[in-house]
């Protein structure tokens, strides 16, 4: 699990030891905490005051909710150390600068049993250990919700590369989650995120990203509540990297293709695109992935009938839209390349020509599209770049 920011610990030891009794500490003292086993009046000499130690959470619990921040208070002494360990590995924690309280930054795993070691000095110098034993709620597969990342670790992506966050089992808290899902980057670039469903989440930045750019996802929701009983089953953190800025602009009616990188025209391409009938989307569209060979069946699409078709073995195929639309060699129509647009949608172009682009893209490369009244929609692939920066952060859960 990974750390989060800790709620003021002074705070948490307040909350825990509100009417706190120095002569006594039982668990009928704390509303919704315990003392520590063994936790009983202690004094030295009558001059030195009892020490109390008290944990959030009953002792001998059987069904902690995952999603309590465990934390511990002492009163009549100061915390030294704290041991909250189970078989899943031990809970990172922070003692207060005045040793009054210790707080979890790590969350609880499900079905897990806990023994809490609470170490305190005595104010007359003592060491004293505490004992505590509890177990969490024990949840299915379907009570939790794991999350998937697109790009993946140590990727290279091209500069329209949305954040991609899908999720098993619906998010209905969206809210809660995120919170608890950030991305920064390597120069730093503004951005938000854009819920498109209750298992999808995007963030873009306000603009591409620039070329060279380095970034940290952290999606921190293992036992985070999602809603409806659902928790996170796991936090994923990654780190991926933006390559060159590679723009691609396809005019329809000029039935041509200019390649930039990084502000720099490399070359003219002719294209095919979209007959009437089977226009070519307007507007700005991501490589999302990439084939060096593919058969494409217009059956998968719905095309029946005089236009389907069935290729077997087309080359240096990228695609740009779940619905079917690519870029990829055509050697067939190349008479018409240039000067028509004679396909079902596709972008198509020489094998050669197809062969170069193909060898210099990468997924999240841009292609922006002009030149028909068909415009691109937002959730056809990543369509992220069709709505304005205003109207993107709209979809965030916390706007």
């Amino acid at each position: 699990m990974s750390d989060r920011g800790l709620r003021p610990l002074a705070a948490t030891a307040a909350l825990i030891l509100a009417g706190l009794a120095l002569t006594a500490c039982d668990s009928k003292d704390v509303p919704g905490a315990s003392a520590l086993a063994g936790d009983s009046s202690e004094s030295a000499t009558p001059t030195v005051a009892p020490l109390h130690v008290a944990l959030n959470v009953k002792r001998g619990a059987t069904d902690v909710p995952v999603d309590t921040e465990l934390a511990v208070a002492a009163d009549g002494g100061t915390i030294t150390s704290v041991d909250a360990s189970s078989d899943a590995g031990t809970l990172a924690g922070k003692v207060s600068a005045d040793g009054a309280a210790w707080q979890a930054t790590d969350r609880l795993e499900p079905g897990t049993s806990y023994v809490v070691r609470t170490t305190a000095e005595r104010e007359d110098g003592k060491q004293v250990t505490k004992t505590a034993r509890f177990a969490t709620q024990d949840l299915s597969l379907d009570q939790q919700t794991y999350p998937s990342v697109a790009p993946l670790a140590d990727e290279t992506v091209g500069v329209g590369m949305p954040v991609i966050v899908t999720f098993d089992v619906p998010v209905t808290d969206r809210a809660s989650f995120q919170k608890h899902m950030t991305v920064t980057s390597t120069p730093a670039q503004p951005g938000a995120w854009h819920w498109l469903s209750d298992t999808e989440a995007h963030w873009r930045p306000k603009t591409y990203w620039k070329a060279g750019t380095d970034v940290h996802v952290d999606v921190d929701v293992n036992s985070v509540p999602a809603g409806g009983g659902i928790y996170g089953q796991e936090s994923r953190e990654l780190d991926f990297h933006v390559g060159e800025a590679h723009i691609y602009k396809v005019n329809a009616q000029t039935h041509q293709m200019k390649v930039f990188s990084n502000g720099k025209l490399l070359r003219t391409l002719p294209i095919t695109t979209g007959k009437a009938g089977f226009t070519t989307r307007s507007g700005t569209k991501v490589i999302i992935e990439k084939f060096p060979s593919k058969r494409m069946n217009s059956e998968t699409v719905g095309i029946t009938g005089s236009e389907a078709y069935d290729l077997d073995n087309v080359q240096w195929a990228m695609r740009l839209t779940y619905s079917g639309e690519f870029i990829h060699a055509a050697p067939w129509s190349v008479g018409s390349q240039g000067y028509a647009n004679v396909s079902h949608g596709c972008t198509g172009m020489s094998t050669a020509n197809a062969k170069w682009l193909y060898d210099m893209s990468r997924r999240g490369d841009v292609v922006e599209y002009t030149g028909t009244d068909r415009p691109m929609t937002f959730d056809n692939g990543y369509g992220d770049w069709n709505e304005s920066f205003k109207e993107f952060k709209q979809g965030s859960a916390l706007s």
